[in-house]
Protein backbone atom coordinates (compact mmCIF):
# COMPACT_ATOMS: atom_id res chain seq x y z
CA UNK A 1 0.00 0.00 0.00
CA UNK A 2 1.16 3.60 -0.57
CA UNK A 3 3.68 4.84 1.99
CA UNK A 4 6.22 7.63 2.34
CA UNK A 5 8.76 4.81 2.78
CA UNK A 6 8.57 4.22 -0.99
CA UNK A 7 10.47 7.50 -1.47
CA UNK A 8 13.43 6.15 0.52
CA UNK A 9 15.50 5.21 -2.52
CA UNK A 10 15.37 8.71 -4.03
CA UNK A 11 16.04 10.27 -0.61
CA UNK A 12 19.04 7.98 -0.14
CA UNK A 13 20.48 9.07 -3.48
CA UNK A 14 20.34 12.70 -2.34
CA UNK A 15 22.05 11.85 0.94
CA UNK A 16 24.79 9.63 -0.51
CA UNK A 17 27.38 12.43 -0.91
CA UNK A 18 26.90 13.42 2.74
CA UNK A 19 27.12 9.77 3.77
CA UNK A 20 30.37 9.32 1.86
CA UNK A 21 31.90 12.38 3.51
CA UNK A 22 30.90 11.14 6.97
CA UNK A 23 32.42 7.75 6.25
CA UNK A 24 35.64 9.43 5.10
CA UNK A 25 35.78 11.33 8.39
CA UNK A 26 35.44 8.10 10.38
CA UNK A 27 31.85 8.59 11.55
CA UNK A 28 30.26 5.19 12.22
CA UNK A 29 26.72 4.03 11.55
CA UNK A 30 26.23 3.36 15.26
CA UNK A 31 27.23 6.91 16.15
CA UNK A 32 24.60 8.31 13.79
CA UNK A 33 21.97 5.91 15.18
CA UNK A 34 22.67 6.88 18.78
CA UNK A 35 22.76 10.58 17.90
CA UNK A 36 19.30 10.32 16.31
CA UNK A 37 17.91 8.58 19.39
CA UNK A 38 19.47 11.02 21.87
CA UNK A 39 18.32 14.00 19.82
CA UNK A 40 14.76 12.68 19.76
CA UNK A 41 14.67 12.15 23.51
CA UNK A 42 16.16 15.58 24.24
CA UNK A 43 13.67 17.32 21.95
CA UNK A 44 10.70 15.39 23.35
CA UNK A 45 11.60 16.06 26.99
CA UNK A 46 12.49 19.67 26.28
CA UNK A 47 9.24 20.48 24.48
CA UNK A 48 7.15 18.65 27.05
CA UNK A 49 8.73 20.55 29.95
CA UNK A 50 8.57 23.85 28.08
CA UNK A 51 4.87 23.35 27.39
CA UNK A 52 3.96 22.26 30.93
CA UNK A 53 6.13 24.52 33.06
CA UNK A 54 7.25 27.46 30.92
CA UNK A 55 4.14 28.07 28.81
CA UNK A 56 6.44 28.68 25.87
CA UNK A 57 5.36 30.13 22.52
CA UNK A 58 3.64 27.59 20.25
CA UNK A 59 6.18 28.51 17.58
CA UNK A 60 8.77 26.41 19.40
CA UNK A 61 6.89 23.35 18.09
CA UNK A 62 8.23 24.16 14.63
CA UNK A 63 11.31 22.34 15.88
CA UNK A 64 9.34 19.10 15.48
CA UNK A 65 8.99 19.00 11.67
CA UNK A 66 12.59 20.19 11.35
CA UNK A 67 13.80 17.39 13.60
CA UNK A 68 11.54 14.79 11.94
CA UNK A 69 13.21 15.60 8.63
CA UNK A 70 16.71 15.53 10.14
CA UNK A 71 15.96 12.25 11.87
CA UNK A 72 14.67 10.64 8.66
CA UNK A 73 17.90 11.75 6.99
CA UNK A 74 19.97 10.29 9.83
CA UNK A 75 18.05 7.02 9.64
CA UNK A 76 18.88 6.79 5.96
CA UNK A 77 22.49 7.74 6.52
CA UNK A 78 23.14 5.15 9.23
CA UNK A 79 21.67 2.47 6.96
CA UNK A 80 23.84 3.49 4.03
CA UNK A 81 26.93 3.63 6.25
CA UNK A 82 26.18 0.10 7.39
CA UNK A 83 25.41 -1.32 3.93
CA UNK A 84 27.74 0.62 1.65
CA UNK A 85 30.73 1.19 3.93
CA UNK A 86 30.93 -2.20 5.65
CA UNK A 87 29.82 -0.91 9.07
CA UNK A 88 27.02 -3.42 9.67
CA UNK A 89 27.33 -5.12 13.07
CA UNK A 90 24.99 -7.10 15.34
CA UNK A 91 25.14 -4.23 17.84
CA UNK A 92 24.17 -1.83 15.08
CA UNK A 93 21.11 -3.90 14.23
CA UNK A 94 20.00 -3.82 17.86
CA UNK A 95 20.64 -0.09 18.19
CA UNK A 96 18.79 0.62 14.96
CA UNK A 97 15.61 -1.21 15.95
CA UNK A 98 15.61 -0.12 19.60
CA UNK A 99 16.59 3.43 18.74
CA UNK A 100 13.69 3.82 16.35
CA UNK A 101 11.14 2.52 18.85
CA UNK A 102 12.48 4.66 21.70
CA UNK A 103 12.65 7.77 19.52
CA UNK A 104 9.14 7.28 18.13
CA UNK A 105 7.67 6.68 21.57
CA UNK A 106 9.27 9.80 23.03
CA UNK A 107 8.29 12.02 20.09
CA UNK A 108 4.70 10.76 19.97
CA UNK A 109 3.98 10.86 23.69
CA UNK A 110 5.21 14.44 24.08
CA UNK A 111 2.08 15.53 22.19
CA UNK A 112 0.01 14.53 25.21
CA UNK A 113 0.87 17.92 26.74
CA UNK A 114 -0.91 19.83 23.98
CA UNK A 115 -4.49 21.01 24.56
CA UNK A 116 -7.08 19.05 22.61
CA UNK A 117 -4.98 15.94 22.02
CA UNK A 118 -6.68 12.71 23.11
CA UNK A 119 -4.08 11.10 25.39
CA UNK A 120 -5.57 7.56 25.48
CA UNK A 121 -5.64 7.43 21.67
CA UNK A 122 -2.10 8.81 21.58
CA UNK A 123 -0.88 6.10 23.94
CA UNK A 124 -2.68 3.46 21.89
CA UNK A 125 -1.07 4.82 18.73
CA UNK A 126 2.35 4.57 20.37
CA UNK A 127 1.74 0.96 21.40
CA UNK A 128 0.46 -0.01 17.96
CA UNK A 129 3.47 1.68 16.35
CA UNK A 130 5.76 -0.44 18.54
CA UNK A 131 3.80 -3.56 17.58
CA UNK A 132 4.07 -2.72 13.87
CA UNK A 133 7.85 -2.44 14.14
CA UNK A 134 7.97 -5.66 16.18
CA UNK A 135 6.10 -7.48 13.41
CA UNK A 136 8.62 -6.12 10.92
CA UNK A 137 11.48 -7.57 12.97
CA UNK A 138 9.71 -10.87 13.69
CA UNK A 139 9.50 -11.36 9.92
CA UNK A 140 13.29 -11.71 9.91
CA UNK A 141 13.15 -14.16 12.80
CA UNK A 142 10.88 -16.51 10.85
CA UNK A 143 13.06 -16.32 7.74
CA UNK A 144 11.46 -13.51 5.71
CA UNK A 145 12.88 -10.05 5.00
CA UNK A 146 12.44 -7.06 7.31
CA UNK A 147 8.96 -5.80 6.51
CA UNK A 148 8.27 -2.08 6.01
CA UNK A 149 4.78 -2.33 4.50
CA UNK A 150 2.31 0.53 5.00
CA UNK A 151 0.01 2.29 5.09
CA UNK A 152 1.28 3.69 8.39
CA UNK A 153 5.00 3.15 8.47
CA UNK A 154 7.62 5.07 10.41
CA UNK A 155 7.99 7.79 7.78
CA UNK A 156 4.24 8.22 7.43
CA UNK A 157 3.89 8.73 11.17
CA UNK A 158 6.75 11.22 11.18
CA UNK A 159 5.01 13.26 8.47
CA UNK A 160 1.74 13.29 10.42
CA UNK A 161 3.26 14.41 13.71
CA UNK A 162 5.42 16.98 11.96
CA UNK A 163 2.27 18.41 10.34
CA UNK A 164 0.39 18.31 13.65
CA UNK A 165 3.16 20.27 15.36
CA UNK A 166 3.22 22.80 12.52
CA UNK A 167 -0.54 23.40 12.71
CA UNK A 168 -0.34 23.90 16.47
CA UNK A 169 2.61 26.28 16.07
CA UNK A 170 0.55 28.49 13.77
CA UNK A 171 -2.44 28.57 16.09
CA UNK A 172 -4.75 25.92 14.65
CA UNK A 173 -6.94 24.54 17.50
CA UNK A 174 -6.45 20.81 18.02
CA UNK A 175 -9.71 20.09 19.84
CA UNK A 176 -12.11 17.68 18.18
CA UNK A 177 -10.61 16.89 14.80
CA UNK A 178 -7.36 15.43 16.13
CA UNK A 179 -9.32 12.76 18.00
CA UNK A 180 -10.77 11.51 14.73
CA UNK A 181 -7.40 11.65 13.00
CA UNK A 182 -5.68 9.73 15.81
CA UNK A 183 -8.44 7.13 15.65
CA UNK A 184 -7.91 6.83 11.89
CA UNK A 185 -4.16 6.42 12.31
CA UNK A 186 -4.76 3.70 14.88
CA UNK A 187 -6.91 1.86 12.33
CA UNK A 188 -4.20 2.31 9.70
CA UNK A 189 -1.65 0.92 12.16
CA UNK A 190 -3.80 -2.17 12.68
CA UNK A 191 -3.88 -2.56 8.90
CA UNK A 192 -0.11 -2.06 8.78
CA UNK A 193 0.42 -4.83 11.34
CA UNK A 194 -1.82 -7.13 9.32
CA UNK A 195 -0.10 -6.25 6.04
CA UNK A 196 3.37 -6.87 7.44
CA UNK A 197 2.40 -10.22 8.94
CA UNK A 198 0.64 -11.30 5.74
CA UNK A 199 3.53 -10.19 3.52
CA UNK A 200 6.08 -12.03 5.66
CA UNK A 201 4.06 -15.26 5.54
CA UNK A 202 3.48 -14.89 1.79
CA UNK A 203 7.21 -14.38 1.27
CA UNK A 204 7.97 -17.62 3.10
CA UNK A 205 5.30 -19.48 1.17
CA UNK A 206 6.69 -18.36 -2.18
CA UNK A 207 10.33 -19.10 -1.27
Amino acid sequence: MPSVYQLKSAFSDLLRPVTNRLAAKGVSANQVTVAAMVGSIVLAVGLYLAQIFLQSSPLIWLLVPVWMFIRMAMNNIDGMLAREHNMATPLGAILNEMGDVISDSALFLMFACLPGVNSPLLVLLTLLAIMSEMIGVVAVQIGASRRYDGPSGKSDRAVFFGLLATLYAFGVPLEGWTTWVLALINLLLLLTIFNRARAALAELKSA
